[in-house]
């Protein structure tokens, strides 16, 4: 397994290094650009492969809503009132402490150089919690998952390196962001349990299908994206070798014609459980599901 997991790392620094020379393509829009950073909304199928606990689905909501003087502007603010919820395969299908990430993004794109590169920055505050109000721990000392009150808040600054390979038809995002905690924003349940800094990196590539190259807005008919976050700070007096401090996915995307606006993804994830009160699980889990797709070349 670290094996591959190296093997993706690799991958996701040669590929998000990499530069085309190719200018004949439609220029970067900032909001094309954001779409692809701020995710898909998707939900996933009861099927899924790994030591996570038994789900009917899980369901992940991106609506996006966008500041912005006009579609050419280089200065954006997007906000995004997100909801994960995860329904569990048990007596009256309970829907458990849904995740709440509203955020505020603003973007900034630095160049576009000619129409074949671009590199824009984004500065990210985000709340996340999960709406519950009981205590953190319960009385035998573990952390209650199911009603105990979990809160934090966090900003995030990144940049984005985007560029168009004519040789693969296919356009290509590399993000690097650090998503910092600071202790006062944060239930002091958390501290010494719960990484306070995290840094993300992440490469993506849309690859267009060679049939509609002469149409004016293109989409994507495969894409994938590799995610790497490696987790900071006093964690269970991990470490800062432990490897339960890396987290990585892989996820693959294809859209069939006859479906407009969805696409059919599978995801192996390696890592700590994202899910509020979750945290402290460590997860390994293939899933497979339906994803948004509205992305426009």
């Amino acid at each position: 397994m670290k094996k591959v997991v190296y093997t993706g790392i690799c991958l996701l620094l040669i590929y998000g290094s990499a530069q085309s020379q190719d200018s004949n393509v439609q220029k970067f829009e900032l909001t094309l650009i954001s779409q692809v950073n701020q995710g898909n909304s998707y939900i996933t199928f009861p099927a899924d492969i790994g030591n996570i606990e038994p789900l009917w689905f899980e369901g992940n909501v991106i609506p996006n809503f966008y500041l912005r003087q006009s579609r050419n502007s280089r200065l954006m603010g997007v906000l995004t009132p997100q909801i994960i919820i995860r329904m569990y395969q048990e007596e009256s299908f309970p829907v458990r402490t849904p995740s709440y990430v509203p955020q505020i993004t603003m973007y900034y794109q630095l160049n576009n150089e000619g129409s074949a590169k671009a590199t824009s920055v984004f500065g990210r505050f985000a709340h996340h919690s999960n709406g519950q109000e009981e205590p953190f721990f319960l009385d035998d000392g573990n952390v209650n998952t199911k009603s105990g009150d979990f809160s934090t808040n966090f900003f995030e600054p990144g940049i984005i390196r985007t560029n168009f390979s004519k040789r693969l038809n296919a356009y290509r995002f590399f993000r690097t962001s650090l998503e910092i905690h600071p202790q006062i924003w944060s239930a002091e349940e958390l501290e010494g349990i719960y990484s306070n800094v995290r840094w993300h990196n992440s490469f993506s590539v849309f690859k267009l299908s060679d049939k509609n190259q002469k149409q004016t807005h293109k989409a994507a008919n495969i894409s994938a994206k590799a995610e790497t976050t490696w987790h900071f700070g006093n964690i269970n007096s991990w470490s800062s070798t432990n490897f339960n401090r890396f987290d990585f996915s892989l996820t693959f995307y294809y859209h069939p014609r006859f479906l407009e606006d969805i696409g059919l993804f599978v995801q192996y994830y390696n890592g700590a459980d994202y899910y509020n009160m979750y945290f402290s699980h460590q997860l390994s889990v293939l899933r497979f599901g339906f994803m948004t797709d509205k992305l426009r070349f």
